[in-house]
């Protein structure tokens, strides 16, 4: 096989409680990418639509995370990576990890898969940490692993997955405004209250619990964030307002999509997650943001093969 089309999906990193660590896979949106494996050696971008992305492989966060693939494998190969970009940048929901994953997971098809999830994860960290400024996997283990993720540990990597209960629905509402993740970032502080970090670690804690469990009252319960959502939801239009109508229409839990702007809820069957989405274009209607929201199942295979 010398060419190879890849569905790199988005996902929602944090999911409240598990900053850095926790992070679950979407199903409905997702970056295309054709990856192509070429007899001169080295690795070329050729082809990118829908956003304005650099070209030079290291300026562009799926080519970083090739070439740490292709200096660590060393084939006697070349590969052209083409990139169809309908993740949003800056959208909270994982565009930069798509893209890191999605590069080295269609290299590692074309060449017989010589490395696991692990080594795979490890090497789209280094495209992960252009876009954020730091290295952070909470966006890449599900994107692909699948489902839901608990990043252990990033040196060395150690990804734990996690069940999804079945009719665990997401709902997302995407303003369409952009915060930089390396923004983001440098809003929190460096040091929490000790009761703070107990509540957040006791919530990480049931919220695990609850996914083995598919306890959908605890999950509800362990969707909430005393450390880095107070500072983010700052940057996000009509956060409170959002949170509260969707918690009223029937959600599990709501919470910022990584650094933002995104904002995800979890539902128990689509029918409430149905819901959900129409009391978020409810709020967002009434203000001139332009917006999208969608309804989307775990999606618990990771970046598949078109």
């Amino acid at each position: 096989m010398d060419s190879i089309k890849i569905f790199s999906p988005a996902t929602v990193a944090n999911v409240s409680c598990g900053f850095d660590v926790l992070g679950f896979c979407l199903d409905s949106v997702g970056d295309e990418m054709v990856i192509h494996k070429t007899s001169e050696k080295g690795i070329k971008i050729t082809k990118i639509e829908g956003y304005d992305l650099p070209y030079e492989a290291k300026k562009n966060v799926a080519g970083v995370s090739a070439l740490a693939m292709y200096e660590a494998l060393q084939p006697d190969c070349g590969f052209e990576i083409e990139i169809y970009k309908k993740i949003k940048p800056g959208s909270g929901i994982g565009s930069s990890s798509a893209s890191a994953a999605g590069s080295v997971y269609g290299m590692n098809e074309l060449l017989g898969r010589p490395l696991n999830k692990t080594e795979l994860t490890k090497h789209a960290l280094k495209g992960e940490a252009l876009a954020s400024q730091s290295e952070h996997a909470d966006n890449l283990a599900p994107a692909i692993f699948g489902g839901f993720t608990l990043v252990r540990s990033i040196n060395p990597v150690d990804v734990i997955e996690l069940p999804t209960p079945k009719d665990l629905f997401a709902t997302l509402i995407h303003p369409q405004i952009e915060i930089k993740t390396s923004e983001a970032r440098a809003l929190l502080p460096n040091s929490v209250e000790l009761k703070k970090a107990i509540a957040q670690w006791s919530n990480v804690g049931s919220l695990v619990h609850a996914l083995h469990t598919s306890n959908y009252d605890i999950l509800g319960k362990s969707l909430n964030d005393v450390i880095v959502e107070p500072y983010r939801k700052l940057l996000i239009p009509h956060f409170d307002t959002i949170k509260k109508t969707t918690l009223d229409s029937g959600a599990l839990g709501c919470g910022i999509s990584g650094s933002g702007p995104s904002i995800f809820a979890l539902s128990k069957g689509k029918e409430d997650a149905e819901k959900v989405e129409k009391a978020m274009k409810k709020v967002y209607s009434k203000t001139e943001i332009p917006f999208y929201t969608f309804v989307s199942k775990i999606n618990t295979e990771g970046i598949k093969v078109l």
